[in-house]
């Protein structure tokens, strides 16, 4: 056997040639172009051998195929021709593994992602495991790019142009039985027999192509194709609203590959990867991957975390439903519900048992597994069995004295290291902790609704929490697929606080006119998921309005919500949940063709006139966010400007594209958010004046990022 650092050579005795692929010292196989001399050294070899019959590529690690290429290398590119020559090399590479003489086949057994997917395309057959890790994509426009190394040019041939641009264009990832249907790969196993039935395919022979289904074969052909490019232009454009340049460029590098031949694909292909690559878009979703993961890696404190063997949850509403099912599937950990009633456990485990159900009828598990998943969850009206959980999420009603008393129960009730963790999502962590014996296993732990979609969670430690309690808590977010950020212990915490002015504002260019789906959609085409005004209506009027008074309490008149919407509160609308909110919705709760309600002017005394811009809208409403975020970095409410940026991003949907709150005011400059603010505070008051922080840094000439890259050369000094 030959060994290379990455990539290992073993020829059996039937003659099959195996490379295994495993990067060392990673968890992950990712695709570097340093290893690009190994690879061609290992093809050379394989073409010399005559006598091989066949050959298969795996890996060496237990959980993945290859996650992708280490985009680390585009971080390196100080231009577009530069990483031209990166995509140049990959497409090399595959070009030389497509033209081997002998069947090549790719064993995929876990994540087979971007670059991993496009080895897999270059071999001659794919085989995979029907394992739950198993998936196959690429994802590469998350990142502001486009597959570069032949995945654009390849993948429309194998499953037909339609299924390609429906993977390539939102980055859709597929499961093992998603991928045989569409012709991905040839053969679906159990992972024990993988490597044999990988090496059985190889010696069959190269079979004959597959042929398409009747309605790819027409999208292949020119007037197919052009009503479908047509079409898929149109929806990338209403979705995208021209914000993500990659979409465009995917649409564009797939056509000229169809309709002037694959080496002209393959040079768009590579010319469009290196223009990308220096986007600022691309930059900015490269950047939210890198602070991800850099958060993925963090413990919050110091303090090594305690195990977490079992959990229990208080409150059996919408929230507590949410948090058992993540605690159960995600984190696999045996989860207790405690409610006053009945009624309360058997609305959180049909939560769980329906978001399970719904995979099992798309085939994405069996049944005996949602039996498994659900065996994890049991729930009770006294404490029994909270005597063994180590840490406990409440999610009880928003009520101080009320979660004083959940402290002090399951202080009675449970172990003496039990950490109580409040999901509260206003209340000072400090108050809820006042009256504990053990305050310093008091900790906040905010999620956003739905909890089973939503990303993000905030850890918030009261002055008297430990470090111990700290880490454990940012350990139980991450075992249920949370992203975890830490911020301090004040009114709204981060999330809130940055999202209520931002909401607030729509609702005063609402009271002086402008018609509700107006002010939503200039947000929408600012790059946000929903509008301010829409997403009042699906978190729940009355829900996102509550925290207002605290935040003014807090933080004075700037918080000060339009008189109007108590008009609307006092009119019974909730919004989505009770059908009654600022747009119509039929029976189902659906929204009906985000037709607002009427009667919304009529109860806040408007006339919808609708003179302003959208750009000026939009303006208004995201330069109150950015104030009151740089607000939060100078009180220490975010520890650093990577935090809340992803907190933005993940907990409200900040535009992506444009990396965060702070990335973007970097992107603008201190100086020029700093003179928009002055400009509208002197259109309309005191609460756009700009922050000292902004100020200060407009003065120095400063940006958000030199913090952090201060940060990073004191770490540096420290090792």
């Amino acid at each position: 056997m030959e060994q290379t650092s990455a990539f290992s050579l073993h020829i059996r005795l039937d003659n099959v040639a195996v490379v295994t692929i495993d990067v060392p010292g990673e968890k992950m196989n990712t695709l570097k172009a340093s290893f690009g001399p190994e690879v061609h050294a290992i093809i050379k070899q394989v073409r010399d051998n005559t006598s091989l019959q066949g050959l298969v590529f795996i890996s060496g690690k237990p959980d993945n195929f290859i996650a992708g290429a280490d985009i680390n290398m585009i971080a390196g590119c100080k231009t577009a021709e530069e990483a031209q020559s990166l995509a140049r090399q990959g497409q090399q590479i595959m070009a030389e593994i497509a033209a081997l003489p002998i069947p090549v086949v790719a064993a995929i057994h876990g994540a087979c992602l971007g670059g991993g997917l496009e080895l897999a395309l270059a071999c001659h057959a794919r085989i995979c495991t029907i394992d739950e890790k198993t998936k196959l994509g690429l994802p590469e426009v998350q990142l502001g790019l486009l597959p570069g190394s032949g995945g654009t040019q390849r993948l429309p041939r194998l499953i037909g142009v339609s299924n390609a641009l429906d993977m390539i264009l939102v980055g859709k990832q597929l499961r093992p039985r998603q991928a045989l249907k569409l012709g991905l790969v040839d053969d679906v196993v159990p992972q024990s027999i993988l490597l044999d039935a990988a090496v059985e395919l190889a010696l069959k022979g190269r079979q004959t192509s597959r042929v398409l289904p009747v309605r790819e074969r027409i999208l292949a052909g020119p007037l197919g194709r052009s009503l479908l490019f047509n079409f898929v232009n149109k929806k990338t454009e209403q979705k995208t609203k021209g914000n993500y340049p990659a979409a465009r460029r995917i649409l564009d590098v797939i056509k000229i590959g169809l309709e002037q031949g694959t080496h002209s694909g393959y040079e768009a292909e590579a010319r469009a990867f290196g223009e990308l690559a220096m986007t600022p878009q691309s930059a900015a979703l490269r950047g939210i991957f890198f602070a991800s993961t850099e958060l993925k890696k963090e413990q919050g404190s110091d303090a090594e975390p305690r195990p977490i063997r079992a959990v229990g949850v208080l409150g059996g509403g919408l929230m507590g439903g949410g948090i058992a099912y993540v605690t159960a599937t995600k984190g696999r950990l045996p989860v207790r519900i405690k409610d006053i009633g009945n009624e309360g456990i058997n609305h959180a485990l049909k939560y769980s048992w329906d978001l399970l159900d719904k995979k099992v009828r798309r085939r994405h598990m069996k049944a005996a597994e949602r039996q498994r998943e659900m065996a994890r969850i049991s729930g009770g009206t006294d404490y029994s069995g909270f005597h063994s959980r180590d840490i406990v999420v409440e999610a009880v009603f928003e009520e101080l004295s009320l979660k004083q008393k959940m402290v002090a129960e399951i202080e009675q009730h449970a172990a003496p290291h039990t950490i109580f963790a409040s999901n509260t999502s206003s209340l000072p962590i400090a108050d809820i902790a006042a009256n504990a014996a053990r305050p310093e296993q008091v900790i906040g732990l905010h999620y956003f609704s739905p909890v089973d979609k939503m990303p993000l969670v905030e850890v918030i430690p009261h002055a008297g929490t430990s470090a111990e309690t700290i880490s454990t808590t940012v350990s139980l977010a991450k075992k249920q697929g949370k992203t975890p950020i830490v911020v301090g212990d004040s009114a709204g915490f981060y999330v809130n606080r940055i999202l209520a002015p931002y909401v607030n504002e729509a609702l005063r260019c609402l009271v002086e006119g402008e018609p509700v789906d107006k002010i939503d959609e200039a947000l929408v085409k600012f790059g946000f998921p929903v509008g301010p005004i829409q997403l009042l209506d699906e978190v729940g009027i009355d829900v996102g309005t509550k925290i207002s008074p605290v935040l003014q309490q807090a933080y004075g008149e700037r918080f000060a919500a339009p008189a109007a919407v108590a008009a609307i509160l006092n009119d019974d609308r909730k919004g989505r949940k009770n059908g009654r909110g600022f747009y119509l919705y039929d029976a189902k709760g659906r929204k009906s063709k985000k037709q607002v309600d009427p009667a919304i002017y009529k109860l806040t005394g408007v006339t919808p006139k609708g003179q302003m811009e959208t750009n000026a809208l939009a303006e208004r409403c995201v330069l109150m966010m950015l104030n009151e975020a740089a607000r939060c970095l100078d009180e220490g409410v975010v520890r650093s400007a990577r935090d809340g940026d992803i907190g933005a991003v993940f907990g409200i949907g900040f535009p992506p594209f444009l990396g965060g709150p702070f990335r973007y005011m970097d992107s603008l400059g201190a100086g020029e958010v700093v003179a928009r603010l002055q400009r509208l505070a002197s259109q309309y008051g005191e609460r756009f004046s700009p922050c000292d922080r902004l100020l200060s840094m407009a003065g120095n000439n400063l940006a958000f990022s030199d913090s952090l890259k201060h940060e990073a050369e004191v770490e540096v000094k420290e090792a």
